[in-house]
Parts: C-alpha cells; structure tokens; sequence
C-alpha cells in the first residue's frame, strides 16, 4: 500500500478515552481502513474506552479494513443496556449506597459501594464480540491477540489502567520481544491479556466499579496519566497515529460560555473528565512537537538516543459534547433523573453526559462524523503514510 514498505513498521495507533465518546474513534477507523486498503498498526495502545476499541482491532481474525468495519457495526448497535443496568430498581439501589455511606460517615453499618452504575452488561458483551478463552470466568484469556502476534499482524498491545492502591499507571502489555519499563508514577507489566484488564481500563471513576487484577483494585488508565504516548514511545513507535474525541475550538469558541448560572455537578465534572482524559493528550503533543525541533536541530551523535516521532492527530470536526444534548431525552428514565439532578439540562454542552450516551442514535452519528472527517482529510492522510 505505502510507497515504503518499511515506512509502518514502527507506526503506532493510540487511542485515549471518553466513554461513549469511543464511537468517533469507531468511525474514523473505519474510515482509515475504506480509503487506505491494506494498512496496519503493528503497535496499538488504548486506554479507557479506547481500550476496547483497541483490543477489538488486536484481537480481530482479519485484516485492519475488517476489524475496523467489524468495531463501528458494533458501536451502532450498542445501547444502554450493552453497557450498564439500566433498570430503575438496580440505578437507584446504587444511588442509595451512596448516599447511604455518606449520611453513616465511615460507619461500620455503611454499605460498600463500588461504582454508580452495574457494568455486567459491559462484560457480558465484551466475552460476546471478543474471542475469550473462558466465557463466564474472570481469567479468559483473549485469544485473538496471541495468534495475530504469532502471524506477524500486531507486535505489541498495551492497555492502561490505575492502580487506586499505589496510584500507579500499570501498563499491561502483551506482545513479542517487549522490554518491560519503570518510572516512579508508572510501569509496565507483560500478561496474557484478558477481559478483566479491558474492563478494568474502562472503569471510568465513581461511575464504574474497579476491577481486581494482581491483588490490588484498577480503574480506568487515564486517571494520573502525564505521558499518553510513553507506552508507544516504549515499545518501539517512530510514527504515531492518535484519535482525539475533543473539537478543536476557535479562540472564540473557547471564550464561550456554556451556562447561565451557576456551574451544576454536571459542568464541574465535565471539566474534570476533560482533564482526565483529553487534556493530557494535547500536552503531550507539544512536549514530543518540541523535542522533534530541538532533535532536529542536534547531529544523531549528540541525540543521546532520542529519535524525532512524527505525530497525526486525528480530531472531530463537531463537539461531541454539544452532540450529546441533543439525545438527552432519550435516556432512560432512571439515568436521566440521576443526571438532571446534576444539571445536565443546565449546560449547553454536557461533556459528563455524553460519557453516558450509549444511544444507539448518537452513537451512529459520532461512526458518520469519524467516517466523514476522514474523508475530508484524505489527501493529507495519503501524504503522510505515503500512499
């Protein structure tokens, strides 16, 4: 397919988190593998609900145009019951504990509560659409990954998560020829990966329960994470591939203001999820954005080592979040009172929210909208793989 047949060996495809957010990153893929045929990331890091449409590609028995087209059919079937229980009884059950815990202050009496919301349907589908050694268990092993390694197809996967314990980013790793690496605030692990470690990637805070991995309790990989591209630095990435799920907004619609009075629950969180998962991205470009000019302008033998990483960001051409109101209504009864009691209708762009949009409709429209815009970027895109 590229001019160069060696010029992917080191291409790397990462993909951050954002919930229901993910179906963007479904269509772009999609996209990707329709106009470029024959493409492939021999490396692939996910964290959060990246980390599903990750192992999705990893694990899938075809080629990266199937798997692609494979993962956006599933995200536009999807709806809320796939993800969490979505009955009124379950829901406020869960809120209860809650409040329950609060109200008793650390009493012995109070409940344990590991999560808002039920996320059993979540794994039931993940053992459904991924080749799973031991449906039912909590140890089966994805298959599909191991064999697309032994075929030449993946080098390495790597998902992310967080020790709640330690406050460490794990990052486990499954791969051929993998030398395992240590910071003080991260590490990684080499394991046969499995659902435990996807759902665990996945638990995004407070709303869905850690997982137990290795004798400690993880969640979702993008809470403290400083460096999104350290993992595929690590294992090896020259060129790397990123689908952002945050619009890039104008200076004018940065100075915009989303409310009318004062900020609810919803904003707050919102902004604090931004943090968590899309801000670091953008950092991290320009720290490696950086590096390549200072790189550039060293002789290889005064580099220490370092080699320039060429980074494509792939970005939505409308705000998600904004999307996302347009669906509120159409959220189960349970949810949607949860959630308007925490402003959502008070905001005119409810980032929280549309974590929680798993609706079939806005997830079809956020698969169109990846499609599209990769479309649109066709010609840049075929300039920078070498098409």
């Amino acid at each position: 397919m590229t001019k160069d047949p060696d010029r992917n060996a080191h291409l790397a495809l990462v993909l951050p988190g954002g919930g229901a957010r993910a179906a963007y990153q479904a269509g772009v893929l999609r996209g990707l593998g329709r106009q470029f045929p024959g493409l492939c990331f021999p490396l692939v890091t996910g964290v959060s609900a990246g980390a599903i449409n990750a192992t999705f590609l990893a694990a899938h028995p075809g080629n990266f145009d199937e798997a692609a087209d494979d993962l956006a059919a599933v995200w536009e079937k999807i709806e809320f019951d796939d993800v969490f229980r979505i009955d009124l009884g379950s829901l406020m059950r869960n809120a209860f504990k809650w409040l329950a815990s609060l109200a008793l202050g650390g009493s012995k009496l109070a409940p344990s509560v590991q999560g808002l919301l039920d996320t059993r349907p979540l794994r039931e589908l993940m053992e459904r659409e991924l080749q799973v050694s031991n449906k039912g268990g909590h140890d089966g092993r994805i298959e599909g990954i191991a064999r697309n390694i032994e075929m030449g197809r993946l080098r390495a996967l790597a998902l992310l998560t967080v020790n709640y314990g330690t406050g460490q980013t794990v990052v486990w790793v499954e791969g051929s020829d993998v030398e395992a690496w240590q910071r003080p605030s991260r590490r990684s692990v080499s394991t046969e990966l499995t659902v435990d470690h996807v759902m665990a990637s996945s638990a995004l805070p407070l709303a869905f329960p850690a997982i137990p991995l290795a004798g400690g309790w993880f969640g979702d990989g993008g809470i403290r994470l400083a460096a999104p591209f350290s993992p595929a630095l690590h294992l090896g990435a020259e060129r790397i591939l990123a689908i952002s799920i945050r619009y890039p907004r104008s200076h004018a619609e940065a100075d915009e203001t989303a409310l009318t009075g004062y900020p609810p629950p919803a904003q707050i969180a919102g902004n604090l999820m931004n943090a968590i998962f899309l801000d670091v991205l953008d950092q991290d470009v320009l720290r490696l954005e950086r590096l390549n000019r200072i790189l550039a302008k060293l002789p290889p033998e005064e580099r220490e080592g370092l080699k320039p990483v060429d980074i494509q960001v792939l970005r939505p051409s409308q705000d998600l979040g904004k999307l996302a109101a347009g669906f509120e209504s159409a959220l189960p009864r349970g949810l949607r009172f949860l959630t308007r009691g925490l402003g959502t209708r008070e905001t005119k762009s409810p980032d929280y929210l549309s974590l929680l949009m798993f609706h079939s409709g806005y997830l079809r429209r956020l698969v169109e909208l990846g499609e599209k815009d990769v479309a649109a970027k066709a010609d840049e895109l075929a300039a920078w793989m070498g098409v």
